[in-house]
């Protein structure tokens, strides 16, 4: 994994210092706060470019795949451009075997990268031919959610990885939920993975829920989809392993 540079020495999501001494100095910073990797191992996950960046705050971690299969690319949105110039002091830095290059990108690239990830095309044929990022949630194939059969949980996936029970209960703030019903999916080694499971008071009230399917908390699309209490069961038994 990248040495942590600079970096603090406690858990991956707490944030540099912001009055460290010439951080954001640079006058070339630009507007939008993320980098692309090159160069990654292609068994890496999201997590592993968490632990990468060891120290700062990441917004939205996104793997580029191209006709199903990882590149060995991603995209890595920061809140900050200050935190955005700490990450790439980690170019050409180790994660496991290979260095990994980090360089800039433009939130172009970024927005064309979402919108070919979820309509699965390839993001690297057409890098060049869009000339505007999407205005709305891409569509992903045909998924007809109204079918499926409900229970009064939701599942919630593509949350920010920073994202707190506060955050999930001001997404659905007009349905008043309180801390008890939400619990947020963490892996056996205690990181967040990007979703969450959601108890609602009846099986209606969930179902009329699902408006809130593709809106964003951050810059994330969150998706919502039914679920049952057994999968909230077993994704707090994976956490605690």
């Amino acid at each position: 994994m990248g040495s942590n540079t600079g970096g603090a020495s406690g858990g991956f999501y707490q944030p540099f210092n912001s009055n460290l001494a010439g951080a954001g100095a640079s006058t070339g910073i630009q507007n939008f706060p993320g980098v692309r990797l090159r160069g990654l191992p292609f068994d890496c996950n999201d997590i592993d470019i968490c632990k990468f960046f060891v120290g700062l705050d990441i917004v939205d971690c996104l793997l580029v795949n191209k006709n199903g299969r990882f590149t060995g690319e991603a995209f890595v949105v920061f809140p900050t451009a200050m935190q955005t110039e700490f990450a790439l002091h980690r170019n050409r830095q180790n994660m496991g075997r290979r260095y990994v290059e980090v360089f800039r990108c433009k939130k172009l690239e970024y927005y064309r990268a979402i919108a070919n990830e979820v309509s699965q095309g390839g993001y690297f044929e057409s890098e060049y031919r869009r000339s505007s990022p999407p205005l709305s949630p891409p569509k992903k194939p045909a998924e007809d959610k109204g079918s499926m059969e409900y229970t009064e949980v939701l599942k919630l996936r593509g949350l920010p990885y920073s994202a707190t029970t506060e955050d999930i209960i001001k997404f659905f703030l007009e349905y008043e939920l309180t801390e008890e019903n939400v619990h947020i999916a963490i892996s056996s080694d205690g990181k967040a993975t990007g979703e969450a499971f959601v108890e609602f008071p009846t099986t209606e009230v969930a179902k009329t829920v699902m408006c809130k399917d593709k809106m964003t908390i951050g810059t994330r699309y969150v998706e919502l989809f039914p679920s049952t209490p057994e999968e909230v069961s077993r994704a707090r038994t994976r956490g605690r392993h």
